[in-house]
């Protein structure tokens, strides 16, 4: 290689790096997760100052087919957490819950399928209504707002601060990311649902689900968080090499120094053996399906290795950048009831 152009030289650079600490069949699963784990909970900035939740019910709203709790906690000392928790009717038993993340969009009242900004009934059409559609499907849900999106965001438009004004960058200058601040609140509010909602919750069955950002966060946590039972990631698992690092991203996504150590479906092998559903839409031109099969096929290896291959399911949407509901619901109940 001799070249002065710097992308080039990157995209050489990438390739010729091999991850530490892939994921490696010869290595118990256990041993190898436990070490992974850890390296990966420093590359997110992880963990940050724990607190009371000072859990505190702001809104009971009765909707058709469930109530509605709104509801705020505290994270890290002074950082609150809105969220939503939508309860079905008739319930005579703690259910299954589903935590449900929205991406790049104008906030998680998407997942309750209210449109509250020009353009949101498209986002709601396009399967993004996890909570209502949760519900639906026989489960307790939350809508959980992330940081530097919806009233985390740019409250007034909508917007995302960390997609406009790249608010969430600096965060590495303290050692921090973006998306460990969020698997920090998700982690956070697994607490919250285990101590102050265990009348309705089925602590034991714990679902983290979304789409893009959503999905990206839901990976994450169900990588660092154990008590999570089903991952549901959406167009949002791909190799660094066909996505994040090849195709402009929102600063949120990049985590200093982790290409160094792994790649995505290295980290997917973190989930292994809990149930697993990734989606992706064939046509997703910024999660191609080229390398979402992938590190898929580097996942399946774990849940191989543990002969748990049947918790272990990919869904191919025929579309783009969304949520496949309708393919993606009768796989995850086919799995965790």
């Amino acid at each position: 290689m001799r070249t002065s152009n710097s992308q080039v030289y990157f995209k050489y650079l990438v390739q010729a790096t091999k991850p530490e600490m892939a994921y490696n069949e010869d290595i118990p699963l256990d041993e190898w997760q436990k070490k992974a784990r850890v390296q990966l909970e420093k590359l997110l900035g992880l963990p940050l100052i724990s607190c009371e939740a000072d859990f505190t019910v702001l809104k009971k709203t009765s909707k058709p087919g469930y109530l509605q709790i709104d509801f705020e906690f505290q994270s890290e000392p002074g950082y609150y957490v809105p969220c939503s928790f939508l309860i079905p009717d008739g319930i005579k038993k703690p259910l299954p819950a589903v935590i449900c993340l929205q991406g790049h969009s104008t906030g998680a009242h998407i997942s309750l399928g209210i449109p509250e900004f020009p353009g949101d009934e498209k986002s709601i059409a396009g399967g993004r209504d996890y909570a209502v559609r949760a519900v639906q499907e026989g489960f307790c849900a939350i809508a959980m707002e992330q940081r530097y999106m919806g009233s985390c965001g740019q409250a007034e438009t909508g917007k995302p601060a960390c997609l406009t004004d790249g608010v969430s960058l600096p965060s590495v200058l303290l050692g921090r990311t973006a998306i460990g601040e969020r698997v920090w609140d998700i982690m956070r509010l697994i607490d919250v649902m285990e101590k102050e909602l265990s009348e309705y919750v089925d602590k034991e069955r714990i679902i983290c689900m979304g789409n893009s950002g959503g999905g990206t966060a839901t990976f994450y946590a169900s990588c660092m968080d154990e008590r999570i039972y089903l991952s549901m990631p959406s167009c949002s698992v791909c190799t660094y090499e066909d996505s994040i690092i090849t195709i402009r991203h929102c600063d949120c996504n990049y985590i200093p120094g982790i290409r160094k150590y792994f790649n995505m479906g290295d980290l997917g092998c973190l989930i292994a053996p809990r149930r697993f559903v990734m989606v992706n839409g064939i046509e997703d031109n910024i999660f191609p399906i080229k390398g979402a099969e992938e590190s898929f096929e580097v996942i399946k290896k774990a849940y191989k290795k543990a002969g748990k291959e049947e918790l272990c399911h990919m869904v191919k949407g025929k579309g783009g950048h969304q949520f496949y509901p309708d393919d993606a619901w009768p796989v995850v109940k086919s799995i965790s009831l």
